[in-house]
């Protein structure tokens, strides 16, 4: 071989190594995952990437996993979804129907896996078996299970009698769960009071906590309380006042009570359905799934510090209980 058609043939093995690096690196599919928080305040990584491991996936190697965190801030999510999909992200995962109504308005072709309170009712989907569109995963439906948040506050404090609801009426996925709260407060003896947990209302929320002599309160699932449930343990601890959280991880953290879906497992399972759209399968025949386990946690040591005796009936009935 000429020494001229050597220089040309080296060269051209070359320059073909970055466009193959290129390749492979495209072929790696990229997974969007954003956040209303801050990292750490969510209980949705862990678990999506424990179900990505169990099905194969080393995050780095065989998938990339691209994070956003919007830092309680919820005018940065459309932004951060819109950075994910000039990234050309295969599939975005969205935790909560704030974050999933905002990608749901930014693509109506990009695969969407979500876990939400009620998807049909905030119009992401025509119905569970037959989504239709671009999302599936989970569903909540925890308006089914919301009046249980009173119920249980009653057994635990029989002597309450006004009792304030955290939630966001931003946003559609709570509607329905704090309609049916309101309703059932009368009827189990409590004067039910709605601070609105909005960004912009989150200090005067909090202030009327600790000035209306409430008796306790109940936390509902808006992916932005949970990335407050630090302050929140804190005031009822500072407050002496018995809270019930639809968070499971609140009771790790030092709150009372409470009942909720298992968050983990649930996005465990999550990394199921997007194993199978980077497999090939379509969103709008993916049947969404419904979680079935809800549990009950309760904290003797944060009841004992409160001056509360928790019935043996309510202790009975608990799924974990912290010493």
């Amino acid at each position: 071989m000429k020494r001229r058609e050597l220089i040309i043939l080296l060269g051209g093995v070359v320059l073909g190594w970055p466009r193959a690096a290129r390749t492979q690196q495209s072929a790696v599919p990229r997974v969007g995952y954003v956040w209303a928080g801050a990292r750490g305040t969510d209980g949705s990584t862990a678990g999506l990437r424990r179900g990505l491991a169990d099905l194969g996936y080393v995050v780095g190697r065989n998938l990339l996993l691209e994070e956003r965190y919007a830092d309680g801030n919820p005018e940065r999510v459309a932004s951060l979804i819109d950075e994910l999909l000039a990234l050309n992200a295969s599939v975005l995962v969205t935790p909560g129907t704030p974050v999933t109504l905002a990608a749901h308005r930014a693509t109506s072709t990009v695969p969407i896996v979500c876990v939400t309170g009620d998807p049909v009712r905030s119009g992401f989907a025509e119905s569970l078996a037959r989504p239709g569109g671009n999302i599936t995963g989970l569903s909540l439906l925890s308006g089914d299970y919301s009046v249980k948040w009173l119920e249980f506050l009653r057994e635990a404090v029989p002597t309450a009698r006004r009792v304030a609801m955290l939630w966001n009426p931003d946003n559609p996925g709570t509607l329905n769960q704090s309609k049916l709260v309101r309703e059932a407060a009368p009827g189990l003896g409590f004067g039910l009071t709605a601070l609105s947990m909005r960004p912009v209302d989150v200090e005067d929320s909090l202030a009327a906590l600790v000035t209306a002599s409430f008796d306790g309160f109940v936390v509902t699932d808006d992916p932005l309380l949970e990335t407050l449930l630090a302050r929140l343990i804190a005031l009822a601890a500072e407050r002496r006042l018995p809270a019930i959280y639809a968070f499971g991880e609140a009771v790790k953290q030092g709150g009372l009570m409470s009942y909720s879906a298992n968050f983990f497992k649930l996005w465990q399972r999550a990394a199921g359905y997007v194993d199978r759209i980077l497999k090939g399968a379509r969103p709008a025949e993916l049947p969404i799934e419904q979680a079935t386990e809800v549990t009950l946690n309760i904290n003797l040591k944060t009841a004992k510090a409160l001056g509360l005796v928790i019935p043996e009936p309510l202790l009975g009935r608990a799924n974990e209980v912290i010493e």
